[in-house]
């Protein structure tokens, strides 16, 4: 199994100094924020800043160094802003993360698609047409830029986000039919408070849907709490992986652990490994008898 992790839930430290860090705890990729993991960056400098090449030179050997991969290079920001200045200045940002993602050797480039602050939020989230469409047409040009890179964008699905189900992944897939438009599967992100009694169902449309879109899975786990979700470590809450677990083998993918702190992302990944363990050991009685 490959598990990685989200870098800034790692120790304080120079990136090449959290990339050891991390594969001491046994982790074999990594997921990088670089506004939340390399000192001094801003995501407003990012169209000069990652314009530097000694600067992606040093990223992609701290990688080359540690023998860590980058499984996700994350720009997280709103594509769906009404606010045409704004959501041009995005765009900028996100065509610097794609080429300096292939720069960097990162295999994909992530971002969610985060609820228009103009628009009522609730009709935001679940409903309205106007912001998917307005989504896509921001999107376009991004997904084109990583054609012209020859990189990859994965979106994340989430539940109060403009992508906030399957089906509506599906249809921005369908309507962006493109091999560098991908999808990050974070099972928890599309389980609301409301849903999360049909979590596996939830689990399963998604892959049906998206299966062979998916490039990466964050991992983590929930608890339902006083009508509030909080996330947590891998193993702590009422997550199953299973379904999960079955599908990442099947499809070689890798998996990034979110929430965790250093005390315990270690645990968490030895808890997803045991799980992947007894799927093995039940397919082997199978086969045998």
């Amino acid at each position: 199994m490959d598990i990685g992790i989200r870098l800034h839930d790692t120790v304080n430290g120079t990136l090449e100094e959290r990339l050891r860090y991390v594969r001491e705890q046994g982790f074999s990729c990594a997921h990088l924020a670089l506004s939340k993991t390399v000192a001094g960056f801003d995501m407003d400098d990012a169209p000069e800043r990652l314009r530097d090449k000694d600067f992606a030179k040093e990223v992609r050997s701290a990688f080359l160094n540690t023998g860590m991969r980058c499984a996700v290079l994350g720009c997280y920001l709103n594509l769906a802003d009404a606010n045409e200045e704004r959501r041009k200045r995005t765009q900028e940002i996100y065509y610097a993360h794609l080429k300096f993602a292939k720069a960097i050797g990162a295999e994909v480039t992530g971002t969610e698609t985060y609820a228009n602050p103009e628009l009522p939020y609730a009709k935001q989230a679940a409903e309205s047409e106007e912001a998917f469409e307005l989504f896509l047409e921001s999107l376009r040009p991004v997904v084109q830029r990583a054609e012209e890179e020859d990189t990859v964008l994965a979106v994340e699905p989430v539940w109060a986000h403009v992508i906030s189900t399957p089906e509506r992944a599906q249809r921005m897939l369908e309507a962006i039919p493109s091999d560098h438009l991908r999808i990050i599967l974070d099972a928890v992100n599309l389980i609301g408070p409301q849903t999360a009694a049909r979590a596996d169902e939830i689990v399963a449309d998604a892959i049906a849907r998206l299966g062979d879109k998916v490039s990466v899975l964050h991992m983590k786990d929930y608890r339902l709490e006083n009508g509030a979700m909080p996330a947590m470590a891998c193993g702590l809450g009422n997550m199953k992986y299973e379904r999960l677990i079955r599908f990442a083998k099947e499809k070689d993918l890798p998996m990034t652990l979110e929430n965790t702190v250093p005390e315990n992302a270690e645990t968490a990944r030895l808890y997803l490994e045991a799980v992947g363990k007894k799927l093995d050991r039940a397919e082997m009685n199978r086969d045998g008898d």
